[in-house]
């Protein structure tokens, strides 16, 4: 029997996430005495930047929030400023939009998988020296990036901060030759989504069994994306504007990102939580090759969210090419938004999990007050706890690296986009 030793790992900037984190983890007479994710990006502030604006000049503020998902951002904010005053966009501005959205869910899921996440099952430090081994995989993760990229660009203009939306649907529509050329890679992409579900079903992934709460959209009819309830494995069913009155957003002191509980206990949202709770909304070709892995779902696995993303690459593909197969210019890509007075309320799925946005306007419609909530801080709390019964289950009596690259990889599971996180900081002054 070995003896209980004291450990303490810094890990001061956190590897192959977006953004700038660090992990504290104290070890002391074989329990851990310290854990925290430790995010230290200033607060960027948006919440007080975007007040006085117009709606359509928020919709390109938010796209700033983030990079990598722009557009859930900028999705988010036009369903709530047309949710308040019951704006119709129409079939077309609605089916536009999903398509735009599974763009960004097929490149921020794509480089998760292939270039963050996948090292770290494989045996390697760096997608760079994966490629030395398995160069076709990262040829097929930049394939599938690129193609997400691509999509975002036809709607957007461009592919980082797009500048195509806009309230009451687009600036401008693309040409059908536009569509048509998208159209050919998408249906190009479909052996690669599907050759990327086996692959990441067979890749050697701990088996982490536990319990936690899945938090995600349900759509009435399909995979959620950009409507829905909220729902959660508990049997929550919520109006969007409900969510808040049992999700409760705090701040510790280790971190610049707030955390958050729903009804006083962490809850994971994200593709695992998706998938758990809409696994019978998937496709039926995508359901058939889910299950001819053999993994079944909902899982308590949390190393399974890579598959779900996966999955969701699947899904995101097909749904693209349905969305624009016969596709047809509109007589007009927007309608008029009104300006009024009110409470504007929206929700959907980022590829990091649910992303809820609140805002207050005045009679001209400029915001008076702003609340968005990240899907990467949601999951802070839970992220915690997984790594606590994580460690625990991987063994405190393994050396200090084996103990680190564990405790990383938890990290880089849940995909944190820590920029997006660091959005609020509360701030008392006693003089």
């Amino acid at each position: 029997m070995s003896t209980p030793r004291d450990i303490s790992i810094r890990v001061p900037v956190l590897a192959r996430v977006e953004g700038e984190g660090a992990l504290e983890l104290d070890v002391s007479d074989g329990a851990i005495s310290t854990l925290r994710l430790n995010i230290y990006e200033p607060p960027r502030l948006f919440e007080k930047l975007m007040l006085g604006y117009a709606p359509d000049q928020v919709i390109d503020m938010v796209a700033r929030i983030c990079g990598i998902c722009p557009v859930a951002y900028q999705v988010t904010a036009v369903h709530a400023f047309e949710h308040l005053g019951g704006l119709d966009v129409g079939p077309w501005a609605r089916a536009m939009r999903r398509a735009m959205y599974c763009g960004e869910w097929l490149q921020s899921h794509a480089l998760h998988i292939h270039l963050l996440a996948a090292p770290d099952f494989l045996g390697f430090d760096n997608a760079i020296a994966m490629a030395e081994r398995y160069p076709d995989e990262v040829r097929r993760g930049l394939r599938l990036q690129g193609l997400g990229n691509a999509l975002i660009g036809l709607f957007g203009g461009r592919s980082v901060h797009p500048v195509g939306l806009r309230v009451g649907g687009f600036y401008r529509a693309p040409d059908r030759a536009a569509v048509d050329a998208l159209n050919r890679q998408l249906d190009a992409a479909v052996a690669d989504a599907k050759e990327l579900v086996r692959w990441c079903a067979a890749l050697p992934m701990p088996d982490d069994q536990q319990t936690f709460t899945s938090v995600s959209l349900r759509d009435a009819d399909d995979y959620p994306l950009q409507a829905g309830r909220i729902v959660s494995s508990t049997g929550l069913d919520l109006e969007v504007g409900e969510f808040d009155r049992h999700m409760r957003e705090f701040q510790v002191p280790h971190s610049t990102a707030l955390h958050a509980e729903l009804d006083g206990a962490p809850y994971l949202v994200g593709p695992l939580a998706r998938l758990n709770l809409n696994h019978d909304r998937l496709p039926a070709d995508v359901a058939s090759l889910l299950r001819e892995t053999g993994i079944e779902f909902p899982s308590r696995n949390m190393f399974h969210s890579m598959l779900a993303r996966a999955v969701e690459i699947c899904v995101a593909i097909r749904e693209a090419r349905r969305l624009l197969d016969d596709y047809r210019e509109p007589d007009r890509p927007a309608v008029p938004w009104p300006p009024m007075a009110g409470v504007a309320v929206a929700a959907t799925e980022a590829p990091r999990g649910l992303l809820w946005q609140r805002y207050e306007t005045d009679a001209d419609g400029h915001v008076t007050d702003a609340r968005i909530v990240p899907p990467t801080s949601q999951n802070q709390a839970r992220c915690e706890a997984d790594l606590r019964a994580s460690l625990n289950a991987f063994g405190l009596d393994r050396d200090d690296d084996e103990l680190r690259l564990r405790a990383e990889t938890v990290i880089r599971n849940y995909d944190p986009c820590i920029s997006c996180a660091t959005h609020f900081l509360r701030l008392k002054v006693r003089r």
